[in-house]
């Protein structure tokens, strides 16, 4: 059996923190607000994944107000994820994310973004497609004001 699902992440850009994508630092002058690390793209993930299983979403499964997932580092949370998943019987097909985002340029740091991921997933890099587009200077992410993801999954039973 096969099943699909889809995730979104949004978090706004601030000062005082570190910038986080597909679990890598990323140097800029903003970072992104949230009760975790912030790492929108793995929380999209995260999410495509969670739903794809009928697993509910990420706020169910590591909810914003519990101290334990304070500042925690979202690689973390993936890991998790993908532990929840095989416990159903699930693996991981493929995964497809875009990242939308004004600034920074994020392409210098995607196969970076694919290998670590991967890594904690135990799946192919080849099985982790990231892309990156800006908004063409519209609407929040255009405005730099915050930084959107999108996810998109294949996980297959047994």
């Amino acid at each position: 059996m096969i099943r699909v699902g889809f995730g979104m992440d949004v978090h706004r850009l601030v000062t005082g923190r570190d910038l986080w994508i597909g679990g890598i630092k990323i140097p800029y002058e903003y970072g992104l607000d949230g009760h975790s690390d912030a790492d929108v793209l793995i929380h999209a993930i995260c999410d495509a994944l969670l739903g794809a299983a009928n697993l509910r979403d990420i706020g169910y499964q590591f909810p914003d107000n519990s101290d334990e997932f304070l500042n925690i580092d979202s690689k973390i949370l993936l890991r998790r994820t993908n532990e929840l998943l095989r416990e159903k019987g699930y693996r991981i097909g493929n995964i497809d994310a875009t990242v939308a985002a004004q600034a920074p340029k994020l392409n210098p740091h995607i196969p970076l973004m694919q290998q670590t991921m991967a890594r904690v997933l135990g799946i192919d890099a080849d099985c982790l497609s990231i892309k990156a587009t800006t908004t063409e200077k519209l609407g929040f992410e255009g405005r730099k004001e915050g930084i959107t993801a999108y996810a998109a999954v294949l996980i297959e039973k047994g």
